[in-house]
């Protein structure tokens, strides 16, 4: 536990939060002086905005493509799925830029309604997909896109009731960290949260695993999103229930997770979901598809 210990006070890997951590200087900090040390530190900053900014980017220059290819299809799930994809993004990127809001006097409830609307923004991704991933293989139609969004509103509302009245209500700080006074309450809610994602994730990967996995689309890229995701609210589990009992190394933990979620949850998103729709072919589409199905064993029953 030494070594965790150690680990967790390096500067070079996170910077620990804590109220005095606000920048005086640069007169009251500018945009660029403002978030590059301020709060967390550069390189806690700079991982985020440069990711998110790199995909923004991404999406812009593949935006006259992909318009083409919804225009021509009409796929509702995939237009739908579109449109709230760069809204996310864009509100992640100016999630990631401002940083230095969160411990900034004045700030707090700018900051904790940013929080709100990016992290169930990204919240409602993971949910229609994976509602999208229960209704099997003949998901489609506008009916599919009811059904999912329906689903995934009802959630999201209500995961986004209970942090209103947390954070408005009993006052309850979910978004800003501070490890010089860790609340186990706060800590104890996120641990709750994230062993609801980590269970819905794992009961997903057992069903790959499992004789049920013929419910579920026959895509090795799914399996591939759902085994990423389980470890990932793994790591976030255990490093909330580390940081509710006051350790260090878990706050350490929780911010790197935090920093891979909002980097990378977004591009692992678009590359298992909607970048074969934009890059291939009709044909060629098919005949990826059938040889996903293929190695991942679905006609192994017809040789028997």
């Amino acid at each position: 536990m030494r070594f965790l210990g150690e680990i967790s006070e390096s500067p070079f890997l996170i910077s620990r939060l804590n109220p005095n951590s606000t920048a005086k200087g640069h007169g009251g900090g500018g945009l660029i002086g403002g978030w590059v040390d301020r709060c967390h530190g550069f390189l806690h900053n700079t991982v985020l905005v440069a990711a998110s900014l790199f995909f923004v980017a991404y999406l812009a220059y593949e935006a006259k493509k992909s318009l083409s290819k919804l225009s021509n299809r009409r796929s509702y799930i995939m237009i739908a799925y579109y449109g709230c994809l760069w809204l996310v993004s864009l509100s992640n990127l100016v999630w990631c830029c401002l940083q230095g809001w969160e411990c900034t006097p004045g700030k707090e409830v700018v900051w904790n309604l940013l929080t709100l609307f990016t992290t169930s923004g990204m919240l409602f991704l993971e949910v229609s997909l994976v509602a999208f991933l229960f209704q099997g293989n003949y998901a489609s139609g506008a009916e599919a896109l009811t059904r999912t969004f329906l689903i995934s509103g009802f959630i999201i509302g209500l995961d986004l009731l209970l942090k209103v009245i947390y954070l408005f209500g009993f006052g309850v700080p979910l978004f800003i960290d501070n490890n010089e006074n860790i609340q186990k309450f706060k800590w104890g809610l996120w641990v709750i949260h994230k062993l609801l994602l980590t269970g819905v994730y794992g009961m997903i990967f057992l069903m790959y695993n499992s004789r049920w996995r013929e419910r579920l689309p026959a895509r090795p890229a799914f399996y591939k999103y759902i085994t990423i995701m389980f470890a990932l609210y793994g790591l976030y589990l255990v490093a909330s229930a580390f940081t509710a009992n006051g350790a260090h190394f878990g706050f350490w933990l929780y911010g790197i997770m935090s920093v891979c979620y909002h980097a990378l949850y977004l591009p692992l998103l678009y590359i298992t979901f909607l970048a074969d729709f934009f890059q291939e072919e009709d044909l060629n589409l098919e005949n990826v598809y059938y040889s996903e199905m293929k190695d991942a064993g679905f006609f192994d029953s017809d040789w028997e």
